[in-house]
């Protein structure tokens, strides 16, 4: 039994782990969890002496999970949620009306709630803000708040709008550069599409939405995580179809250029939800304004 026990990862490792599927790279990975990137492929690489094997392929695309790391991955979501999990169920025995529990979809947090959670918590330093991207329908208590995506909110459930239907095209400006500058959809057809093929984002809603239900692009590019879609996309690799709330400050920046606002209206969309079965206390109520003032502040759509 002990050995067995000394052949298991550790919770940072499995972390890592799927911090790296998500982000393609260990270099995003290691932002993601304020790490180095040293830190990061040292635990890549004891974790992958363990499996005995590559938990990824590298290629020019990002790391791909190879077979042996996808079980890896599957079973690290496991093992993080039971953690998780458990963290909610302590947590219900000292009673806090200050603490929020929110779920938070990865892409949501990572590119929109989490560059701007710095000022909530500078304001409200009070208020004990716990995340988590795993819910079951095990456990023993549910979130206090629900971001989500879809065409509606949860069923039963009233939620608040904050943005998503507003999709755009885009492209680095060295990309669209290479492709002379497109001003039609019939020009951008002549480019490689990058795509998350889970998501409902895709090339036949855009080009049904433009009237040219017909028209495809040369090629199209798969990945198994939207955070790869866009991170392939500011590396100059294609074109893709992106929430503008999402990438906000990079079209500010100029990292990312809509050619002739080439979009469309979504159904899907990003909604906050309380449960039914949930008061709103001061916290959430708190923390709602906010949200609503950092929304108004900082429109992120033009429809």
């Amino acid at each position: 039994m002990a050995s067995g026990r000394q052949k298991l990862p550790s919770m940072t490792a499995l972390q890592i782990l799927l911090a790296v599927a998500e982000r393609g790279y260990t270099t995003a990975a290691a932002d993601s969890m304020n790490l180095s990137q040293s830190a990061v492929s040292k635990q890549l690489l004891a974790l992958e002496e363990l499996i005995g094997g590559p938990a990824f392929a590298r290629t020019t695309q990002g790391m791909i999970p190879t077979e042996a790391g996808q079980i890896y991955i599957e079973q690290a979501q496991v093992a993080i949620k039971a953690m998780e999990d458990a963290e909610l169920q302590v947590a219900r025995l000292k009673p806090n009306p200050k603490a929020l529990r929110l779920q938070v979809l990865p892409i949501f947090g990572d590119r929109w709630l989490l560059p701007r959670f710095v000022d909530f918590s500078e304001k409200f330093p009070e208020i004990d803000v716990q995340f988590t991207t795993f819910v079951s329908a095990t456990q023993a208590e549910s979130p206090d708040g629900i971001f989500t995506f879809g065409a509606t909110p949860p069923a039963g459930e009233k939620g608040a709008y904050l943005f998503g239907r507003d999709v755009a095209l885009v492209g680095t400006p060295g990309y669209w550069e290479k492709l002379g500058n497109p001003r039609c959809l019939e020009e951008v057809t002549a480019g490689v599409m990058l795509e998350h093929p889970q998501t409902p984002l895709l090339w036949p809603d855009f080009a049904d939405a433009l009237g040219h239900p017909n028209a495809r692009p040369k090629h199209t590019i798969r990945f198994g995580y939207y955070t790869m879609v866009i991170r392939a996309a500011l590396a100059g690799q294609g074109m893709t179809l992106i929430p503008r709330g999402l990438i906000a400050d990079d079209l500010q920046a100029g990292r990312l250029v809509n050619p002739a606002s080439l979009g469309y209206r979504s159904n899907f969309c990003y909604w906050f939800t309380i449960p039914r079965s949930k008061a709103v206390s001061p916290a959430m109520q708190t923390f709602v304004d906010w949200l609503q003032a950092t929304l108004r502040e900082a429109p992120v759509e033009v429809l």
